[in-house]
């Protein structure tokens, strides 16, 4: 149990860092921009949220497999396939709590009274400085909420790391994959503990995230 803890929380923590910032700078551009066909940018950062796990994890196959569009220029530069490792479940995991992450911190901004990003200007202040100045203090709540979202997420992912990284116990197992191989053998035992485990820290980030979109209201 202690290695596959171990293991998800590193590669949540990973995926949601990746997740935070990606997501974040996303959000902004599409809280703050006006063109033709972001609804299809937006339903298509929504996909993985709709798509069953495997389907997104066979796209990521062939995105970065060994034979994948852009995995097979990096196996020829370096001789590396991301396939079967623990790098492979943090992609997964990002992938799959990425939309979570921004149509949350997205919300937030949007939020955000126009008024007070219309004054930040007047005085003079880029868009960059009345981000961080303005937007960022004002949303600071429903961006931690997305956050944590994404880390529960990220902490539960099943269907596609299975599809990139495998369930290879001791590389790439994590909380879901071990709790799925120790049901299928009889391991009772071990799988009640780690369902019990795995509930009880996604029970503490919902938590912390709904108390934080509580108090947007």
């Amino acid at each position: 149990m202690s290695w596959s803890l171990l293991l998800s929380l590193k590669v949540s923590l990973l995926a949601t860092l990746a997740v935070a910032l990606g997501g974040l700078a996303a959000a902004f551009v599409l809280a703050g921009a006006r063109f033709r066909g972001k609804h299809l940018v937006e339903a298509a950062i929504l996909l993985p949220m709709v798509l069953p796990p495997t389907v997104t994890g066979y796209y990521l196959v062939m995105l970065l497999g060994r034979f994948g569009v852009i995995g097979r220029h990096i196996y020829g530069w370096t001789g590396w396939n991301i396939m079967f490792t623990w790098q492979a479940a943090v992609v997964a995991a990002a992938v799959v709590s990425f939309p979570i992450m921004v149509t949350t911190a997205q919300s937030a901004i949007e939020a955000v009274d126009p008024e007070m990003i219309d004054s930040s200007t007047m005085l003079g202040y880029s868009r960059t400085e009345t981000a961080l100045r303005v937007i960022l203090p004002l949303a600071w709540r429903g961006i931690f909420s997305g956050i944590a979202l994404a880390f529960t997420r990220a902490l539960g992912e099943f269907g596609a790391t299975l599809m990139l990284a495998g369930n290879i116990p001791g590389r790439t197992d994590t909380m879901p994959l071990a709790i799925y191989s120790a049901a299928t053998s009889g391991d009772w035992e071990k799988a009640h503990l780690l369902v019990i485990t795995l509930t009880l820290l996604s029970v503490c980030m919902l938590a912390a995230a709904r108390g934080f979109s509580r108090r947007l209201l």
